[in-house]
């Protein structure tokens, strides 16, 4: 049977998304071009080889439409043979795009195949592609008459269900600061990250090369004096267990990133000399209560964990998106998981969410922290707008 296995993931630092964040100033094809050439570089591949490169990204409009993929492909140097695909699976969409890659090795499909992610939320912003339209349609009106809601209101609502407090929320917001300084401090973090020069205002070059979401200065204190950020009294008449407790403290960072991961036939990759990092083995995608909305990544993860014959306990680490506290703590609860197997490097309260990328970050610290701690499976799995999720598993090999 033919194998999936990942030779190396590599991602650009994660910048604020927002006017004056350390990316600002790149185009999000250059950015994509750099880790994509970075990659390429780092393995040692023959570009040539690259069959296809699939790409996660979210806002196809503006600067990220007309299939960014294929302009970055062009924009990295890569030869004019490597065809792109650009798809969007909401947050999971750099994860569906490998989960995408390593099925094609699987089938036979492909031998070599990149797949990646970008995201520049401080140029593009979330919902500009709706063009203020209804995006909803009759149909889906006359099932949910009431409406979906915002994911913020979705997250309280996780909170309320899970009897999740607004405590608890920013303790585990604190520990994602902590444990993603503790990481950077160690250079963890740092052996994905290829450095990104970034054009200034005055023609010169400014290389960015750490993440710029991290706080390491932030205290319970403070997390505590923030406001709800999703308060609404019209929400609250129609969700009255909602208690306001999700801020923007314990909440994922709007982020501008890009990363990509190169995934081959087994077999191949031994002929070619290149030493693979992990196996991708089993994948799976759940849908679930789109009002609830974040809740997919339980059923994606049963579902996952039945398909490889595993327990909770096969595992060494997850890594489990944090796009709000309430999500990885109502799945810790859930899954009856022990907290010191979550996010050992932090998460995307501390690293930021850059939607259309962030599987690669997942899936960069979960190969990382099996290598340093000889663990054997990792387990990764992203919530998405419309309440879905997906979920892969990895086996490290040496």
């Amino acid at each position: 049977m033919r194998r999936a296995v990942i030779i190396d993931t590599v991602r650009s630092p994660f910048g604020r998304g927002r006017a004056g964040g350390a990316l600002d100033g790149i185009h999000p094809v250059d950015l994509y071009a750099d880790v994509l050439r970075g990659l390429v570089e780092r393995t040692g591949i023959a570009p040539a080889l690259v069959e296809d490169v699939i790409t996660g990204c979210v806002i196809q409009v503006g600067e990220q439409s007309g299939n960014i993929g294929r302009h970055a492909v062009l924009a990295s140097g890569l030869p004019e043979s490597v065809p792109a695909i650009t798809l969007d699976r909401k947050c999971g969409s750099a994860q569906q795009a490998f989960d995408f890659a390593a099925q094609g090795v699987m089938a036979g499909a492909y031998d070599v195949v990149i797949a990646g992610g970008v995201e520049m939320m401080s140029l593009v912003p979330m919902r500009a592609n709706r063009l203020g339209k209804d995006t909803d349609g009759v149909q889906l009106k006359r099932r949910y008459p009431d409406g979906l809601v915002r994911q913020g209101i979705s997250a309280e609502l996780i909170a309320a269900r899970w009897n999740i407090s607004r405590a608890e929320m920013d303790a585990f917001s604190l520990r994602s600061h902590t444990r993603a300084a503790t990481a950077e401090d160690a250079g963890l973090t740092a052996r994905a990250i290829v450095p990104v020069d970034v054009p200034t205002a005055n023609g010169e070059m400014r290389q960015v090369t750490r993440d710029e979401g991290l706080r390491r200065d932030t205290s319970l204190e403070r997390l505590a004096s923030l406001k709800p950020a999703f308060e609404d009294d019209a929400m609250l008449q129609r969700y009255p267990q909602i208690c306001w407790s999700v801020t923007a403290g314990n909440s994922s960072q709007v982020t501008d990133g890009a990363s990509a991961t190169l995934i081959m036939e087994e077999t191949l990759a031994t002929q070619l000399g290149l030493k693979p990092r992990a196996a991708i083995t089993h994948f799976a995608v759940a849908g679930d209560d789109p009002i609830l909305m974040l809740t997919a990544i339980i059923p994606a993860t049963r579902k996952l964990l039945a398909r490889a014959g595993l327990g909770v306990e096969d595992i060494s680490v997850f890594e489990v998106n944090e796009a709000f506290a309430s999500v990885p703590l109502a799945w810790q609860k859930d899954l009856g998981v022990d907290p010191e197997r979550v996010n050992p490097y932090g998460g995307a309260i501390a690293l930021g969410h850059p939607v259309g990328a962030s599987g690669g970050r997942l899936l960069a610290n979960l190969l990382t922290v099996l290598e340093e701690t000889d663990g054997r499976y990792g387990l990764q799995t992203m919530c998405e707008s419309g309440g879905m999720a997906n979920a892969t598993l990895i086996e490290r090999l040496h």
